[in-house]
C-alpha cells in the first residue's frame, strides 16, 4: 500500500480507452491511493470505445488539484474532448507547475499539449501523435515508457503493465 496517502484525479469522457482508463485506478486503488474519477458532469456514465461504463465522481468544477498529489489522463478518443474544457488544463497546469505527478497514455499526450506543458519534455505516445507530441515542444521516443521528472507516458495498452509501476515510483516521489 505504498500510496496510502494519495489523492489522484482520473479525468474521464466518452469515448476513453478502456483498458487504459480503468488498469491504472484499480492498480493505484490497489496500492491505496484514492482515485477520484473526474469528468464534465458529476455522477454521469462515460462509456469507452469498448462499451465499458465509468461513473464520474465529480465534475472538473468540483475539484481543487491543491487537494490531488496526481493527475492521470487516458487515452482513446476522450483526449480530443478533454483538451476543450479550461478545468482540465488548469488542473494540468496545475500538477505541473507544484511538481506533482502527472501520467498520459497513448493520445492522452493531446491533453498536455493543449495545457502546453510539454515544452522541453522528453515524452513517448502512439506514434498517431508523435508529430504533435514534437510540435508542442517535446522530444517524442518509441519507448514502452518514459519519465521525464514528475511526468510518465507511455504507448498504448500492451504498454501498461511497464508503464503502472514507473508511475507508482514517480507518484512517490513526488507526494506533496
Amino acid at each position: 500500500m505504498s500510496l496510502k496517502d494519495h489523492k489522484v484525479i482520473s479525468l474521464v469522457d466518452h469515448d476513453f480507452d478502456d483498458l487504459e482508463l480503468w488498469y491504472p485506478v484499480l492498480r493505484l486503488r490497489e496500492e491505496g491511493a484514492q482515485v477520484d474519477l473526474v469528468g464534465p458532469e458529476a455522477k454521469q456514465t462515460y462509456v469507452g470505445k469498448n462499451g465499458v461504463p465509468a461513473e464520474s465522481n465529480y465534475a472538473f468544477s468540483d475539484v481543487n488539484p491543491e487537494e490531488y498529489d496526481a493527475v492521470i489522463v487516458p487515452g482513446g478518443w476522450a483526449p480530443d474532448k478533454l483538451r476543450r474544457f479550461p478545468e482540465v488544463k488548469e488542473i494540468v497546469k496545475h500538477m505541473k507547475d507544484n511538481n506533482k505527478a502527472i501520467g498520459e497514455i497513448c493520445h492522452a499526450g493531446w491533453v498536455l499539449i493543449s495545457a502546453n506543458v510539454l515544452e522541453g519534455k522528453t515524452v513517448t505516445s502512439t506514434p498517431g501523435i508523435k508529430d504533435d507530441m514534437s510540435n508542442a515542444g517535446a522530444t517524442w521516443v518509441n519507448e514502452a515508457v518514459v519519465t521525464d521528472g514528475q511526468l510518465v507516458s507511455s504507448r498504448r495498452p500492451p504498454d501498461l503493465p511497464e508503464y503502472l509501476p514507473e508511475l507508482i515510483k514517480v507518484m512517490e516521489k513526488y507526494h506533496r
